[in-house]
């Protein structure tokens, strides 16, 4: 599938959002079988890239069934970002770049990264242009919030829009607003009547009848899902499918994919890894208080496997 080809088509683009401690390779790979359209590396810091770190390296790895991918960095610098990308040309299971100008955690703002990018316009769009300059891959996007402080969310569109960006993922809140204040569709709205690129609309996606309803109010050409998306990985497929509501096989069948996947990628550390998981994915259940303590005590990597197949 061609990401601007997708975008191009009536129906909207799903997109699972870079989420640090969640959206590794397992979860990217579950999401994608269960109908994302598009998964997106965790958010991957320049310098890092640049200086060869171990970790970071790892995080670019990709599943198999991962195509399209795109990697998201972040970073303040127009040197080292382009150190950055000459790297990711080397890799050509990477299809695009996303630049990262919406995490509003504080040690990345005060870094002069994510969000803080949208304090200086001139900054954004050279970055963007130096990116757009120097890749090799087939798009360029950028994943942004609608401000600071003050919404300027058209302003900020037109930057990244004027510096080439292929399409924009638009978080509908500002930096201040972090994750607790109310998403202004509305402002995602006159983004996207505003420009001639496609936009997908973020924030507070959290079920079916909602992302019917951010489509209907925003009028984007897809859906990025974040935190929705935690817990309950098969919001892609109630959306692909338009239903509200899946079977307990389905759920069960998620959740052991996503163990395996998590075994199969980071070995018997994946069992202590996958307990954050369990808690979310055991909320509502009956006994689940009981379950999250059980697991909590689990190490060996069968044993977690019988306890999922026992409980869910």
């Amino acid at each position: 599938m061609d990401i601007l080809d997708k975008l191009n088509s009536p129906e909207p683009l799903l997109v699972l959002a870079p989420l640090a401690g969640y959206t590794d390779l397992p979860f990217r790979s579950v999401v994608k079988d269960f109908g994302a359209d598009l998964t997106i590396s965790e958010m991957i810091s320049s310098n890092a890239l640049v200086y060869n770190s171990k970790k970071t390296l790892k995080m670019l790895e990709k599943s198999p069934n991962e195509t399209p991918y795109i990697v998201q960095i972040a970073g303040n610098s127009e040197n080292i970002i382009k150190e950055a990308v000459a790297i990711l040309n080397d890799f050509d299971f990477v299809d695009g770049i996303d630049l990262n100008c919406g995490c509003p955690a504080s040690k990345v703002f005060n870094h002069g990264s994510g969000s803080s990018l949208l304090g200086d316009l001139n900054k954004l769009e050279n970055i963007l242009k130096t990116i757009k300059k120097h890749s090799t891959k087939k798009t360029l996007s950028a994943k942004i919030r609608i401000g600071i402080d003050e919404k300027i969310g058209c302003s900020i569109a037109k930057v990244c829009e004027y510096a080439g960006v292929d399409f924009l993922s638009v978080h509908g809140r500002t930096k201040k607003g972090a994750y607790k204040s109310a998403v202004d569709y509305d402002e995602i709205a006159k983004i996207k009547e505003q420009s001639k690129i496609p936009i997908i609309a973020n924030g507070d996606i959290t079920d079916n009848q909602k992302a019917r309803y951010v489509l209907d109010k925003t009028k984007a050409d897809g859906l990025m899902i974040g935190r929705g998306a935690i817990g309950k990985p098969w919001i892609f497929y109630q959306i692909l499918n338009n239903i509200e509501d899946i079977s307990c096989e389905i759920k069960k069948e998620v959740i052991l994919k996503h163990f395996t996947a998590m075994i199969n990628c980071f070995g018997n550390h994946g069992v202590i890894m996958f307990r954050k998981h369990l808690h979310t994915y055991s909320k509502g259940y009956q006994k689940s208080a009981i379950f999250r303590q059980t697991i909590n005590n689990t190490e060996d990597a069968q044993t977690m496997k019988n306890i999922i197949v026992d409980f869910f």
